[in-house]
């Protein structure tokens, strides 16, 4: 699909949102997602609408794209990255906002990430988003976590719920951490995975990027935190509970 089509989408609504042809559920969804890749796996993995009874109806790569996507289609189901080109996911929600709020036909948002933060996920059900799922689901539980979202319940990955009752309960604002403020989203994903031990190689697989691109992101957070090596970060990661 070019990003033309994406841009665009897949206009005019389906059935009656809830049921198919035959009788069987069916929920008209939308993939927001910056890797291509990652969008057409998802794609192969839910989108058999015979047998799963999603409908992939359109597709998004930056914040843009998603509100014109959106805005034209009309799912019921969005699944959003939270890291993305122009603002990322939480700039998604603030501009579907309306969407979102609609009675009559709601908009429902159901993060899909790499990222098990928790000032990311706190971050996007603050935004609006219906649940928060991380991209090790299988296909089987991203369908069902899917039509739990139609019907408007919360979905978390397991521990993830934690962090949003946690939020939720404390009336506290969280402490500004100056040091990780200085990196963007997508050196904070390189940070966690380092900290956790992954390979240069096992990062480039987990977020769609080359061996070189890693690389280069470890480089800009050891000088932008002025560590030395991957030990230092660890343990850096570690005091700040971001592993």
């Amino acid at each position: 699909m070019s990003d033309a089509t994406e841009a665009n989408g897949t206009a005019g609504a389906a059935e009656a949102a809830g049921s198919g042809p035959t009788g069987q559920r069916h929920v008209r969804v939308v993939l927001v997602d910056d890797h291509r890749m990652f969008r057409t796996g998802v794609q192969a993995e839910i989108g058999q609408t015979a047998e799963t009874g999603v409908e992939v109806v359109g597709e998004a790569a930056d914040v843009d794209q998603a509100v014109t996507v959106i805005t034209a289609t009309r799912p019921e189901v969005v699944l959003l990255d939270v890291h993305l080109p122009g603002g990322g996911g939480v700039e998604v929600l603030r501009r579907c906002s309306a969407l979102t709020a609609d009675p009559e036909r709601p908009v429902r948002f159901l993060a899909l990430s790499v990222s098990d933060a928790a000032e990311d996920v706190i971050g996007v059900i603050r935004g609006g988003a219906r649940g928060y799922v991380t991209k090790t689901i299988t296909g089987t539980d991203l369908v069902d976590s899917i039509f739990r979202v139609q019907e408007g319940d919360a979905v978390f990955s397991p521990r993830l719920a934690g962090f949003v009752l946690d939020a939720f309960a404390s009336t506290d604002a969280p402490p500004v951490d100056e040091d990780l403020d200085r990196l963007t989203q997508r050196e904070r994903e390189v940070l966690r995975l380092i900290a956790r031990g992954y390979a240069y190689k096992e990062i480039a697989k987990q977020l769609f990027i080359s061996v070189k691109t890693v690389e280069s992101h470890v480089s800009a957070v050891l000088r932008k935190l002025q560590l030395s090596n991957r030990h230092e970060l660890t343990r850096w990661a570690t005091a700040r509970r971001l592993v």
